[in-house]
């Protein structure tokens, strides 16, 4: 989501909005919180933005996750062949599956800081496994959610 109406030509730098839920008792959380800003000032950086105590964008991020089931329904397959003058045929059938897992969401905001206005959202949704807060997945997702934000352009800088 990008509001059409903001002036990117007038944004430069960024700042961070007060982290979800991290406090000093929850190292987990501070780690994963830790992944998510570094990743995002690496790409916002390398989009030509720099980090200000007094920003033109504010810059929040959302995590959630959800128990997701998935369902794989029967499934039925026919042959039919012929070998030489012999004729055979067979049917092979599937038992549904179901899976469990659990699905994770990054939504990142970045805010017009003298608007006080959302400019842009972007989000991405996947599997949790094991791995999933290290800082390289999250670097990967962190990409993932900001591909269409836009860059300085070299005129601007």
């Amino acid at each position: 989501m990008r509001d059409p109406s903001a002036n990117w030509a007038s944004y430069a730098t960024y700042g961070w909005a007060p982290a979800p839920g991290v406090d000093g008792n929850d190292l987990p959380l501070q780690m994963l919180d830790g992944n998510i800003r570094a990743a995002l000032a690496a790409e916002l950086q390398r989009r030509g933005y720099v980090e200000s105590t007094n920003p033109d964008l504010h810059i929040a991020y959302q995590t959630t996750s959800k128990d997701v089931v998935e369902s794989n329904p029967v499934r039925i397959g026919v042959g039919i062949g012929s070998w030489g003058g012999s004729f055979g045929g067979s049917v092979n059938v599937g038992s549904p599956s179901v899976r469990n897992y659990r699905e994770g969401t990054l939504v990142i905001h970045a805010i017009d800081a003298e608007r006080n206005a959302e400019v842009w959202q972007g989000r991405v949704s996947g599997k949790v496994s094991k791995g999933s807060t290290e800082a390289a997945a999250v670097t990967s997702a962190v990409q993932a959610a900001m591909r269409d934000f836009p860059a300085r352009s070299a005129a601007s800088q």
